[in-house]
């Protein structure tokens, strides 16, 4: 399955929960109350965790996965980590928990 083919199901499995598709930084991305939590870039999935909350912690200790810095100028989002491909299956849930983020 290709990054946007995992992107595009985790779309649709969230849509029922108020998730709609949209963009952010000309990039496709998931988008709850007008906000966005995941983003699509490439082959990672950036997700908003929340600086220093055990999600965003155990996001970061995936291999390969840091900070998501959307410009590429070194100026990462502290809040977002970007996850490879390689750990597609665990981006349905990284979403979910960004999303729970939102609407808490």
């Amino acid at each position: 399955m290709t990054p946007d083919e995992h992107f595009d199901r985790i779309a649709e499995d969230l849509a029922p929960r108020g998730a709609v598709a949209g963009a952010m930084f000309g990039k496709r991305a998931i988008k709850a109350q007008g906000k966005a939590f995941a983003c699509l870039k490439g082959e990672l999935l950036a997700v908003k965790l929340g600086d220093g909350t055990a999600a965003h912690r155990a996001a970061l200790d995936l291999p390969g996965a840091e900070l998501f810095d959307p410009s590429g100028n070194g100026r990462p989002f502290k809040d977002w980590v970007a996850v490879p491909v390689a750990h597609a299956g665990r981006w349905p849930d990284l979403a979910e928990t960004a999303l729970n983020a939102i609407a808490s």
